[in-house]
C-alpha cells in the first residue's frame, strides 16, 4: 500500500493569503527590473527624490489650507486613525494606510455611536457596493455629538452638491 507524506489539501489562494490577489491593494509592479541602474545614479536620484518629497508636502498643506477656506471641513483623529472630509472628498487614514474617496466616488457615509465606549465609526459607502469602515476614539463622549454636526454639515456642503 502506497502513501504519501504531507497534506492532501491544496493551498488556499486569496486576498487572506496574497494582497496582490485584489486588483489596487498594492502597489503595481513596475516593468523595469531592479538593477536597471547603475549603483552610482541612485544617490542624486535619492537626493532629487527627498526634495521633491518636500516641496509635494508643502504643496499638500497648501491645498489643504485652500480647501479649509472654501467651506466647511470635518477632520477628527485619535493615536491610529483619523478622517478629514472637506472639498475634495473624504479622506481615510490607518496607521501608514490611506485612501481617498471624491465626491463622485462616494454612495453615502454612515456614522456608528456606541451604546457604551468611546469609539466613534465612521464608514465610507460606494455605489459598486464596498465600504470602508474607520474607528476613532474620543477623548470624551460628548465628542460624538459633536463630530456628527460637524460631519453633517460638510456632507450637506458637498455631498448635494455632486448630484
Amino acid at each position: 500500500m502506497e502513501q504519501r507524506i504531507g497534506s492532501s489539501s491544496k493551498p488556499l489562494e486569496g486576498a487572506g493569503f496574497d494582497p496582490a490577489f485584489i486588483p489596487g491593494l498594492t502597489a503595481p509592479v513596475s516593468g523595469e527590473p531592479e538593477d536597471a541602474e547603475p549603483a552610482d545614479a541612485e544617490e542624486p536620484l535619492a537626493q532629487e527624490e527627498a526634495a521633491s518629497g518636500e516641496t509635494e508636502t508643502a504643496e499638500a498643506e497648501e491645498t489643504e489650507e485652500e480647501a479649509a477656506a472654501e467651506g466647511p471641513v470635518f477632520e477628527a483623529s485619535d493615536r491610529r486613525a483619523k478622517i478629514v472630509a472637506d472639498a475634495k472628498g473624504v479622506r481615510l487614514s490607518l496607521d501608514e494606510e490611506r485612501c481617498e474617496f471624491g465626491w463622485d466616488e462616494i454612495g453615502a457615509v454612515e456614522t456608528e455611536s456606541p451604546r457604551f465606549g468611546k469609539r466613534f465609526t465612521i464608514t465610507v459607502h460606494t455605489p459598486d457596493r464596498r465600504w470602508y469602515p474607520i474607528e476613532i476614539e474620543a477623548a470624551a463622549r460628548a465628542d460624538f455629538k459633536k463630530w456628527e454636526e460637524q460631519l453633517d454639515a460638510v456632507l450637506d456642503a458637498y455631498f448635494e452638491e455632486s448630484d
